[in-house]
């Protein structure tokens, strides 16, 4: 028995504020009194193209971040690729609490990706990659917190509570 999720930050409308810079950068190249001629853009190594293509590229790296969170009667598996490329693993024994919560990414953590709580709270972590409001919290024994978000919290909240009755296993409150 395990529920398994991953999650991928899309920023689809970064990229429609991105292009229309896009836009604007290069029809002030290539038409603002005439234009930059090739030797003009080759002498400064292109880079107004560099700079249209280059955002473009870092956020379509981003968005190849992925969260996997795998539940089962071990404890909580999870990774960030590319940066926690190292699966952790957090056992029922290491949990206090779990339980599912609501949250304001911007308002509470400052954003998406994997973010700290604002104000200095360095013990209270999140894994937001979605712009819902619910997610899996988890209160550790050593005063840590995590907070995952889901697309599926209505399944990992069933899957919980049979996990707990099935196991006797502190999964949810």
């Amino acid at each position: 028995m395990e529920f398994e999720e991953k999650q991928h930050l899309k920023l689809w409308w970064l990229y429609l504020i991105i292009g229309m810079d896009a836009v604007i950068v290069l029809s002030v190249v290539l038409f603002d009194k005439g234009g930059m001629n090739f030797t003009a853009l080759k002498a400064v190594y292109f880079a107004p193209f560099w700079a249209v293509l280059l955002p473009f590229a870092i956020i379509y790296l981003i968005q190849q971040n992925v969260l996997t969170l795998r539940i089962n009667e071990e404890g909580i598996f999870y990774r960030y690729f590319p940066f926690k490329a190292k699966l952790k693993h957090l056992k029922w024994d290491e949990i206090e609490k779990t339980y599912i919560t609501k949250y304001d990414a911007f308002g509470d953590y400052g954003g998406y990706g994997v973010k700290s709580r604002l104000w200095f709270k360095f013990n209270d972590k999140a894994y937001i990659l979605n712009d819902k409001n619910k997610g899996l919290q988890l209160e550790l024994k050593n005063g840590k917190k995590l907070l995952f978000s889901s697309n599926r919290i209505d399944e990992m909240e069933m899957f919980l509570i049979n996990l707990k009755t099935r196991y006797t296993i502190q999964a949810i409150q």
